[in-house]
Order: structure tokens, then C-alpha cells, then sequence
């Protein structure tokens, strides 16, 4: 992400890109723990290493990524919601989603959607939404 963005706004883009993935497990009406698992691990492994940025309480801000997916989970929202949510962000953001950003995106939604038995027709409807969002032809 480019270093030009402030700090605030890089932790709503790390908040909406928790809508995402919650988005991408909700897909099919239920969010499975291999999906939650599989989410944890690449955050730590793919997204803690993007940039230094922390939250106001001094933790990695993409921490934000798991955070949000929790409450989500926890307070049973939709999947198609989130998505909503995430592709509003986007609109209005886009000069933050660089290639690489976007290619990292499209990487952990695929794995999170496949994480659980493969990938069904509803997580797959997801993805080319996101798809589509991102290279709208």
C-alpha cells in the first residue's frame, strides 16, 4: 500500500478487507473453522509482513483483518452485506488496491474458499463478484 495514505485510512482499508473475507466464508450461509483457521494463518503469514502500520493500540494493523471477521461472525451478519460493505470502500478507494494488493486479495479469498471442502457454487459466485469488482471488463 502506498505510503502516501495515512495511517486512519490504512486501518479502515485493513477493516474492510476483514468484511471481505468474511464475505468469501459466509458465502454459503455458514462460516466453517477451517475457514476461520485458514484466514489467521495467512493474515500472519501474507498480510502482517505488508507494511508497519499499527492500530491506535499499537498492534499490527492487520490485525484489523481478523478483528472485524470475529465480530461479523459473532454478531451474524451476511455475507452478501459484507461484500456490499467491502466493494463501497473499494469505490471510493481504489487508488489504495494496488496490483499487488489485489493479487494478495484475490490469493487469501481463494484460499479461504477452499479451505472447507472446495470451493461450492456460492463461494464461487463470490469470487467472480470480487472478480469483476477488481477488472470489470
Amino acid at each position: 500500500m502506498k505510503a502516501s495514505y495515512s495511517n486512519a485510512i490504512r486501518n479502515v482499508f485493513y477493516q474492510k478487507i476483514g468484511y471481505l473475507f468474511f464475505a468469501v466464508a459466509a458465502a454459503d450461509g455458514s462460516v466453517h473453522t477451517k475457514e476461520v483457521d485458514k484466514l489467521k494463518t495467512i493474515v500472519r503469514e501474507k498480510w502482517l509482513p505488508l507494511d508497519g502500520i499499527e492500530d491506535e493500540y499499537g498492534t499490527d494493523a492487520a490485525f484489523q483483518i481478523e478483528t472485524v471477521f470475529d465480530w461479523l461472525l459473532e454478531n451474524e451478519k451476511t455475507g452478501s452485506e459484507s461484500f456490499m460493505i467491502f466493494a463501497n470502500f473499494y469505490e471510493e478507494h481504489k487508488a489504495i488496491f494496488t496490483d499487488k494488493i489485489k493479487k494478495l486479495i484475490m490469493e487469501t479469498s481463494g484460499s479461504i474458499a477452499s479451505s472447507f471442502s472446495g470451493k461450492n457454487k456460492s463461494e464461487l459466485m463470490m469470487l467472480g463478484k470480487l472478480q469483476l469488482l477488481f477488472y470489470p471488463k
